[in-house]
């Protein structure tokens, strides 16, 4: 009887298949503020909706680590705390990134406008209804009962693809 050992043909398939398949960058891909206003542990005063009496506007981050074929950054904001409106569900800004960038300065944006500086869009509209319905990005408006904020940030390719994808928590209000 014939013992065949498939371990060596196993392993080479299984390298060949990852290399093949697209590669994230997670490791080297992060962000962090660019402000030093927002700590990640509390809304910064009048960061809030207009709704709660602010004057609202996303906080500028630094992403690092971007990979190769890069066009554009999008920036989803949650309300983790309730969920309707996780995934985006505060909306999406895509901000362009030049051909080549390895890490870009997003900009500061303000709320509850289309109104966008030059280089951003909206990528996804937020989900609000009712009174809380605006267009834009919706900035944290839970009326300070102490919801937890964040944002995922994507490295997107030119063809739509995510190439990278983190996260930042933005405080409570």
């Amino acid at each position: 009887m014939i013992k065949l050992d498939f371990k060596p043909v196993l392993a080479g398939l299984m390298v060949a298949a990852m290399a093949s398949a697209p590669v994230l960058a997670q490791d080297s891909f992060a962000v962090s503020f660019a402000d030093p206003a927002w700590d990640g542990e509390t809304i910064p005063e009048g960061q809030q909706c207009s709704l709660q009496g602010g004057m609202g506007a996303s906080p500028a981050l630094e992403v690092t680590g971007l990979p190769e074929g890069t066009t554009q950054v999008n920036v989803a904001f949650n309300d983790e705390t309730y969920q309707p409106m996780n995934d985006g569900g505060h909306g999406t800004l895509g901000f362009a990134v030049e051909e080549g960038a390895t890490s870009a300065t997003l900009p500061s944006v303000p709320g509850e406008t289309e109104d966008l500086p030059e280089g951003v869009t909206i990528a996804a509209e937020n989900r609000t209804s009712g009174d809380f319905l605006r267009p834009g990005y919706m900035p944290p408006c839970s009326g300070g009962n102490g919801n937890t904020y964040s944002a995922d940030v994507s490295a997107i390719g030119e063809d739509g693809t995510e190439l990278a994808t983190t996260h930042i928590t933005l405080g409570k209000y």
